[in-house]
């Protein structure tokens, strides 16, 4: 009996995670194969009721459940890009007190990920700035002047016109009418600001004998959730803490999200537990696409980021990862497998809006 149990676990796991990771020690970053759909729904458990039978039981099920009414106002549809395919590079980098210098080094990163086919870059919070609060108000530009008064930003434009390319631009400090904001900037193929994301959710934490840390003694918190339009689809923004509220990730599939992008910069004390965990529950909730990109790891820093930088697929499988030095991550990204996914999980049409629902208070007061 025991060697039955532990051989259906075995089965079940395996099932659950056909391809495990490999040790990353030696790399400095890795692509996996994408879950294979047909070694889930070619599964046992799949197959115990008739299809017919299981379309009636589903029919009968979302009659009464009342889905539309589970997102207010009702869920957008999932649009169609002008890109379903493409590739994305996932810059996670080493950041210095030179800011120049990091403003140039980014731009090379850039461009080599360009070089390997990269459509669309995401790049990590505070790629122009070291981590610290005096850096971070001595490393502010004014945005919306652009130009001089924000080379970061002026740089970033010139790169995706030149290159043709979408850039969510990770995360810089915003200094804007006395204020300063944690914001990241999202440049189109023209190299037009398509949208600009402040952080949302501050990171305001405590844990005894091992990290504090108040981002809002700098940082005002952003007003705005942030769903933009792009060559490469329609992209959710959220910077880093961000990730940890599933609700506004919820109100970004609603509005028809195809891609979530979160720069970010987690510890090493949250980093371990929950830096995986919640790109994977992101993208599991939601069915769609996760990015994340990090900066590199200095242990000579006075914030030591945990690194990781990942890309997760809609059923919250690692696409690509990396450890925690400087890395460039080349990844695949096909929209075809969300409407896969959503229609082997129809999670959509399976919501209770008799008994909960999301309020997207933004949309419904327009």
């Amino acid at each position: 009996m025991k060697s039955a149990v532990s051989s259906s676990l075995l089965k079940l796991k395996n099932l659950l995670n056909p391809n495990p990771r490999p040790s990353l020690t030696s790399l400095t970053s890795v692509i996996l194969p994408k879950l294979s759909l047909s070694s889930i729904s070619n599964h046992t458990a799949f197959k115990l009721l008739p299809s017919s039978a299981a379309t009636s039981c589903l029919r009968r099920s979302i009659s009464s459940f009342k889905p539309e009414l589970a997102r207010v106002p009702s869920a957008l549809t999932l649009p169609q890009p002008p890109f379903t395919k493409f590739k994305i590079g996932v810059c996670q980098l080493s950041v210095t007190g030179d800011k120049k210098r990091n403003i140039s080094h980014t731009k090379n990163a850039i461009e080599e990920a360009v070089s390997k086919g990269a459509k669309l870059l995401l790049l990590p919070e505070m790629w122009n700035t070291p981590y610290a609060r005096g850096s971070f108000r001595a490393f502010a530009e004014d945005i919306d002047a652009g130009g001089d008064a924000s080379p970061s930003t002026a740089m970033l434009s010139d790169v995706s016109k030149r290159l043709g390319i979408t850039i969510v631009g990770g995360s810089i400090p915003e200094k804007s009418g006395g204020r300063f904001y944690n914001t990241c900037c999202v440049f189109g193929s023209h190299g037009e600001l398509l949208a600009k994301h402040r952080k949302i959710h501050l990171f305001d934490i405590d844990i005894p004998g091992k990290i504090t840390y108040m981002e809002s003694r700098t940082f005002t918190a952003g007003e705005t959730p942030t769903v933009v339009d792009t060559d490469v689809g329609r992209i959710g923004i959220g910077i880093c803490y961000d990730i940890r509220f599933q609700e506004l990730a919820m109100m970004y599939a609603a509005r028809g999200a195809h891609l979530l992008c979160y720069p970010g910069a987690f510890n090493m004390t949250t980093g371990p537990l929950h830096w995986e965990l919640l790109q994977r529950a992101r993208a599991t909730d939601n069915q769609l696409y996760v990015a994340t990109c990090s900066t590199a790891r200095d242990y000579g820093s006075c914030y030591v980021a945990w690194g990781h930088s990942t890309l997760v697929g809609p059923f919250g499988e690692i696409l690509a990862t990396t450890e925690h030095e400087e890395a460039i991550i080349i990844a695949e990204i096909d929209y075809s497998f969300l409407d896969q996914r959503r229609s082997n999980l129809p999670l959509n049409k399976q919501r209770r809006g008799d008994l909960y629902q999301l309020v997207d208070i933004q949309r419904l007061n327009k």
